[in-house]
């Protein structure tokens, strides 16, 4: 069993990172970040041409990951390719070891590099879901008998500050029902309205053993705070943290943003809001041990993060 797996299914606060692969080939920098990572949190994401910007293929690094001896959270958005090719990756991901998927639509190419890029969307991440366990069952997408299953364990995203929330509460209660056995939020920063959404998320997953992490984006400036405020759909950062970010020196902002997703995981553990946290720190990916370090998160590594959310 996996680390992640097996982190998800022992009821202790499962933490993950993320890796995002480079534009180019100079991969000496992301592999500095796998190493430094990949004893200190229990699965490391690598990201599908997050944005829809062209970088370094997910599954090349969720392998390199698994040969460094970490454990990768293989993304795969259903933008790129059409059913074949995704069933033909999620082989190979099997081949080479990968055990964790996260399933994604993925972002439409519009708002990437290659605007005039054609998007396949020949699944959404409902059917990639429901591919991935017929896989697991031993049968492709049209029934054929494969010669060997595969043996995901299969998450899922979900949007807990969407405006509309209505659509992404039905889409999350439509995953879990399709067999999502985890789930990553997006961005989250308003800690009363996430607690609100974890209140709908334990009814829809009662009876289940679907695990919930919490995405946390680490602030790195008041810029880009406000920025995503204005600019991403399904991010509101609260006024009181735009006042905080906005209370020290420009010099001084990183430092107060890993304090305050520090402050963050030590109330979604402490509160058992969720079952784990899943920190972004987006090209800042060497700020994430301290981070775990003063939420109380490394000591004793595999020892310490107990007291998990139901």
């Amino acid at each position: 069993m996996s680390r992640y797996r097996e982190a998800c299914k022992s009821g202790r606060f499962v933490v993950s990172g993320e890796i995002g692969p480079p534009k180019g080939t100079n991969v000496e920098t992301m592999l500095h970040h796998i190493d430094l990572l990949k004893d200190k949190v229990d699965g490391l994401n690598v990201t599908d041409n997050q944005s829809s910007v062209m970088r370094l293929g997910s599954l090349a690094v969720s392998h390199e990951i698994v040969s460094r001896g970490g454990d990768a959270i293989f993304q795969m958005t259903c933008r790129d390719r059409n059913r074949l090719a995704l069933q033909s990756d999620l082989l190979s991901a099997a081949f080479l070891g990968i055990e964790s998927l996260l399933c994604l639509t993925g972002d439409h190419p519009s708002v990437g590099d290659h605007k005039e890029a054609k998007s396949v969307f020949d699944f959404d991440s409902v059917h990639l879901i429901q591919c991935a366990h017929k896989m697991n069952e031993g049968h492709d997408w049209a029934g054929n008998d494969l010669d060997g299953p595969t043996d995901f364990y299969v998450g899922a995203v979900v949007t807990p500050e969407a405006d509309p929330l209505e659509p992404q509460l039905y889409k999350f209660a439509r995953k879990v029902e399709v067999g999502a056995e985890f789930f990553q939020t997006q961005a989250v920063y308003d800690m009363d309205n996430f607690q609100r959404f974890m209140e709908y998320a334990r009814e829809v997953t009662e009876g289940t053993e679907v695990k919930i992490m919490a995405g946390l984006v680490v602030l790195t400036s008041l810029g880009m705070a406000t920025y995503m405020n204005r600019a991403v759909p399904g991010i509101l950062v609260p006024d009181p943290l735009l006042e905080e970010m906005g209370s020290v020196p420009k010099e001084e902002a990183l430092k107060k943003g890993m304090e305050i997703c520090a402050r963050h995981i030590r109330f979604l553990r402490d509160n058992q809001v969720c079952d784990g946290v899943h920190i972004m720190a987006i090209g800042k990916e060497e700020i994430v041990p301290e981070i775990l370090e003063m939420a109380g998160l490394l000591a004793g590594w595999s020892g310490a993060r107990t007291g998990a959310a139901g």
